[in-house]
């Protein structure tokens, strides 16, 4: 198995720990339990005691990161010839990990300012996409299995796209909900201030039900994209991953509405950001697998059967 495919699998998995690991430091209030940046209290190795032991093991987590993806780079480097575009994906991965990383030190040097917040988490969740295409297009079993017929093809590109662009959406929007303190906006479920339609004028509640409504539409689309994968007759490894992020879709709607009810319990609300991670990567990988590769084209003809590549 090629290791280069190995280290992306890890930089994924890798990926959405440190994401799991990024919530549990919001949720606990520990972001800023460590005051300076990149030391700790003027030290790189402080009493990992309460809220310091959160924040500045998500700081040894993300380092970590950065080292396993610039040795994933080097081995795809290895691997792939001048001028792939693995490579170009690979630098330019590691350049947004390095962007990344200095938008968490400014969270922690402007005292977590909501827009600078919110987009370390969208440049995260777009890491974790990047992956994700990579530890695809590396895979071995990609040549092994057989091109993906036209329908199924058009499914995953069009339906797929579709709900990957709707999640990340709502990923961003879960962001700016955590980040500008509207979880709570809406305390009750499903209606919001005990009606359907809240009165807007409220930034944090028209922040809060916005994610509601986006998250709905964005759960609709992954369920009918694992309903047109099935009657387009995906093979079964496609239809595996299509299933999979339709039942955590459904977990994650189950995970939100927890979270109101426990007013933002730290796990409920650390592992819905896990569940919109987890969808990102597998609609990612859904989305990919339908631009990767050969189209196969079957058609019948009396007596035989052509089959016509192109």
């Amino acid at each position: 198995m090629p290791q280069h495919f190995r280290a992306f699998v890890v930089t994924v998995v890798w990926t959405l720990g440190l994401l799991l690991l990024g919530s549990v430091v919001h949720a606990t209030e520990s972001s800023l339990a460590c005051p300076d940046w990149p030391t700790c209290f003027g030290t790189m190795l402080p009493e990992m005691e309460g809220g310091v032991f959160w924040e500045h093991l998500h700081r040894l987590v993300a380092g970590g990161l950065i080292l396993m993806f610039a040795l994933a780079t080097w081995l795809a480097f290895q691997a792939t010839g001048k001028g792939s575009w693995i490579r170009v994906a690979s630098v330019s991965g590691l350049f947004l990990l390095l962007v990344q990383a200095v938008f968490g030190g400014l969270t922690v040097i402007y005292r977590l300012p909501d827009a600078i917040s919110t987009s370390h988490l969208s440049m995260a969740l777009a890491f974790l996409a990047l992956a994700t295409v990579l530890a695809a297009a590396t895979s071995p079993r990609r040549e092994a299995r057989m091109p993906l017929a036209p329908k199924v093809r058009d499914v995953l590109r069009g339906w797929g796209l579709g709900a990957l662009i709707l999640i990340f959406l709502q990923s961003v929007i879960g962001g700016v909900v955590r980040h500008t303190d509207a979880g709570m906006a809406c305390p009750d479920f499903p209606t919001c201030i005990g009606v359907w339609i809240p009165p807007l004028e409220n930034h944090l509640v028209a922040v809060h039900f916005v994610h509601r409504v986006v998250g709905l539409l964005a759960a609709l689309v992954v369920l009918a994209l694992a309903w047109k994968l099935a009657r387009a007759g995906a093979p079964s490894f496609v239809r595996r991953v299509a299933h999979a992020a339709a039942g955590l879709v459904l977990v994650q709607f189950t995970l939100g509405v927890i979270s109101v009810f426990t007013v933002l319990a730290v796990v409920p609300v650390s592992f819905h950001t896990l569940g919109a991670a987890g969808l990102v990567s597998l609609l990612t990988l859904l989305t990919t697998w339908g631009r990767l590769g050969p189209v196969r084209e079957a058609t019948e003809v009396p007596g035989s059967a052509a089959v016509r590549e192109h």
